[in-house]
This record gives structure tokens, C-alpha cells and sequence, in this order.
């Protein structure tokens, strides 16, 4: 994990990533965000030798390759596990058996998105907080 590496965050929704993009600049956090309308593009952005990633926000539902086919790609690819990525679920879609099948496949966080500007920003500043202090193989 590059606590100094962008944010990436997979959300097909405009209204959604205008949202996100001016909450990440009222936090004031340093990372650089990139946004991804879908997780094969996102996918390709991660096989990129010399990209390190502070994490992965994703919503699950969405074209061309969904948030759980995206994090099984990512788990089963001995270079990007390598890479020691958080991979989070930030999405509407919540019930219990989507928090099972999440937690199944190894994400390390399921957050709702809240209906609000000022709840979203909350969630993202424990989401980045906990993250910053969290130790990873790689950081050493």
C-alpha cells in the first residue's frame, strides 16, 4: 500500500463522482483521485507496472465488469496482489447477502453511501484515516 499513491474509485454514476471529487478536495488529502466508470477500465489503469495505489473505493454495480468480478481479477493476479491494495465497496446496493458475498471475497470494507454531501464525507474521512494508519507488508 502507497499511502502517497491515488485513490482510485470505480463509480459509473456522474452525479456520484462529482460528489466524491468535491468531497476528496474539501478533505484536503493529498492523494490524487482517478475515477473509473467501469471496473475494466479500472483494471487496465491497475496493470500499469509503475502504479502503486493508496486504495480502491468501488461500487458494485456496474457495466462491463462489476465490483466483485473486478476484485476476483484483482485477487487472482499475483502482481496486483503484490501491490498490497485495499480494495473497499462504497455503493447504495446493501443487503446481507451482498455484505457476505463482499466479505467472502476478501474486501476489506463495506461502506454505504450516505444520502447526504456532509454523511459522505464523513465515511470518507474514516475510510482515509484508518487507512493512513493502517501498516502494510509493503510499507517497510
Amino acid at each position: 500500500m502507497n499511502k502517497n499513491g491515488p485513490v482510485i474509485i470505480i463509480e459509473d454514476d456522474e452525479d456520484d463522482q462529482f460528489i466524491l471529487n468535491e468531497v476528496f478536495r474539501n478533505l484536503n488529502y493529498k492523494n490524487e483521485v482517478i475515477f473509473f466508470a467501469d471496473g475494466e477500465k479500472a483494471l487496465e489503469f491497475l496493470n500499469k507496472a509503475d502504479i502503486l495505489p493508496f486504495l480502491i473505493l468501488s461500487d458494485i454495480n456496474m457495466p462491463r465488469l462489476n465490483g466483485f468480478a473486478l476484485r476476483d481479477k484483482l485477487k487472482s493476479d499475483a502482481n496486483l496482489a503484490l501491490k498490497c491494495i485495499p480494495y473497499l465497496f462504497f455503493s447504495t446496493a446493501l443487503n446481507q447477502q451482498i455484505v457476505i458475498d463482499a466479505y467472502s471475497v476478501s474486501v476489506q470494507g463495506f461502506f454505504v453511501k450516505e444520502t447526504s454531501v456532509p454523511g459522505i464525507e464523513k465515511t470518507i474521512s474514516v475510510i482515509m484515516e484508518y487507512w493512513l494508519k493502517c501498516a502494510a507488508p509493503n510499507n517497510f
